[in-house]
Formats: C-alpha cells, sequence, structure tokens
C-alpha cells in the first residue's frame, strides 16, 4: 500500500485539479454579487440516512481555499447520520465559502455512498473472519477519495495502483504463456530491480490454484468466479499456505456465503463503481 505521504500528496492534487476545473480564472458570480471582505456562515445539512463521509476532506479543502476559515465539525467520519443532521459549521468569508461548496459536496456525497454501502457489506460479514475489499474500479482521478471513503465505512484498501503490488490476473497470465512461467518471471523481475511487493494470482479453476500452491512466496491466491461448492474446495486446498480471495460479481445477498467457505478476503468494485451519491447541501446560515 502507498505511503501517508503519497496518499496526502494524491489528495493534495485532488484538491489543486478540482479547484483549476471548478474555479478557472475566477468565482465570476461570486465575485460579480458579494463583497470581498463579506463574512458567512453555512452549514453541511444531511438530507439522506447514511455514513457521513469527507468531513476531513471538506476541513483540507476549506484550508487550501482559505486557511482563516472557521469550521467546527459536529459529526465524524464513519457516523451513521439522518435526514436533518448538521455535520459541521464554517465560518469566515463568503466568496471562499462559496468557492469551497461544489467541490465538497460532490466529494463528500459520493465518498458518504461509497462508505455507506461499504458499511453494509461489513455488518453482511459479521461473525465471519472474512474482510471486505475494494478495487481499482474508481472514479479516474479521485481514487484517493474512494478509497478513503471504503476506509471510513470499515472496509480494507487492496493495492492503490499498479505500482504497490503485483497482480497476475488471466490476461497476464495468457500473454506470459502460462501460470507458473508469469510467477517465475515475476520474481525474478523483482528481485532484479531490488523491488519487495506482494504477489497476488487469479486462478480461474481448481487445476490452476494447485498449480499455484507449488510456487513459494505467493502473498494471496484471487478466487474468480468459483461457486461456493469450488470456492470450499479452493479455501481446503490452499489451507495456510497463502491468503485467499474471493471475487467475482459477489453481492450483498452472496457475501456471507462466500465468507461461510472460509475465504480471507472478498473484493467487490460495485462498492465504488456502483453507488448513487448520498444528497447533502451547504446551507447559508
Amino acid at each position: 500500500m502507498i505511503s501517508t505521504l503519497q496518499f496526502n500528496k494524491e489528495i493534495d492534487l485532488i484538491i489543486a485539479n478540482a479547484l483549476r476545473e471548478d474555479v478557472g480564472d475566477g468565482d465570476h458570480s461570486s465575485l460579480a454579487s458579494i463583497p470581498y471582505d463579506a463574512s458567512g456562515k453555512a452549514k453541511l445539512l444531511v438530507k439522506q440516512d447514511g455514513v457521513i463521509s469527507g468531513v476531513e476532506f471538506a476541513k483540507r479543502v476549506f484550508n487550501y481555499v482559505d486557511p482563516y476559515l472557521k469550521i467546527k465539525v459536529l459529526i465524524k467520519d464513519g457516523s451513521w447520520v439522518k435526514s436533518g443532521d448538521i455535520c459541521f459549521y464554517v465560518s469566515g468569508n463568503s466568496q471562499s465559502i462559496l468557492k469551497s461548496e461544489r467541490l465538497i459536496l460532490n466529494a463528500m456525497q459520493r465518498m458518504s455512498a461509497i462508505s455507506t454501502k461499504t458499511k453494509k457489506f461489513v455488518e453482511v460479514l459479521k461473525g465471519t473472519s472474512t474482510k471486505i475489499l475494494d478495487t481499482r474500479k474508481t472514479t479516474p482521478g479521485i481514487r484517493a477519495l474512494e478509497k478513503w471513503a471504503v476506509k471510513i465505512g470499515g472496509g480494507e484498501n487492496h493495492r492503490f495502483a499498479l505500482y504497490d503490488m503485483i497482480m497476475l490476473k488471466d490476461n497476464h497470465i495468457d500473454f506470459c504463456g502460462g501460470i507458473t512461467k508469469a510467477i517465475d518471471k515475476t520474481k525474478q523481475y523483482l528481485a532484479e530491480n531490488h523491488l519487495d511487493l506482494k504477489i497476488i494470482v487469479e486462478a480461474r479453476n481448481l487445476q490452476e490454484i494447485e498449480e499455484i500452491l507449488k510456487s513459494v512466496n505467493v502473498h494471496r491466491i484471487l478466487i474468480d468466479n468459483f461457486n461456493y461448492e469450488d470456492t470450499r474446495k479452493a479455501v481446503s486446498l490452499i489451507g495456510d499456505k497463502c491468503y485467499s480471495e474471493s471475487s467475482g460479481g459477489i453481492t450483498l445477498e452472496t457475501a456471507k456465503k462466500y465468507a461461510e467457505c472460509g475465504v480471507n478476503y472478498i473484493s467487490t468494485g460495485a462498492i465504488t463503481h456502483s453507488v448513487y451519491n448520498m444528497d447533502l447541501s451547504l446551507k447559508a446560515i
């Protein structure tokens, strides 16, 4: 996984690029109608039940736009909220508040939706030892926000990107000419380039799992699109030789059954790519 320093750099880049995109050469609506030295106050109003996410991000945006803005947080990230709740107040320069508004709402609405869906998976998996993972199926440019939201919702982050973990999937294996060859070449590559990266290998059937297990230092086997019976057999084969991960169209309705097969992890892109934004608004008071 990426370091805290790298993650913070990603967040700073997101803020800078989003404001560049949204503000351009100026918020002319505010500049035209509101005096430059006018002060105001606004509240973040919840209009839909769910897990609130992005409060800390909002603080960073306000501080980036105007470090003199004051934020009073009433409800922290990860809390269950209901319609009518107020998450925070912000006060200070009115133009600065308005300049920050859309970025904060866009981010918090999506982050809260992701945290809420992640929390539902976490609740479904209670009583098992299986943990829910996200994937790289994220919105281009804001992956750090979406993975942050998964953590807030109680899930765990998979690799952040292509550079922080090796994941040999079906196409890698087929292009390379086989599972064992792909693993051997990967180990050689890591050694030659002095890289310490964990290796995950995807298996499409039980025979491939048996082949993967002949290689040492595989961190996790991705049990992809298996039914329940074959997943149980796969977990039995793997034992404690490495970790196991189920993926492939797993839903809230099927997640518990896969967890009961004994897998260590379930990964699903649905918690980031298939959510409906939570309804939030920033209202002047």
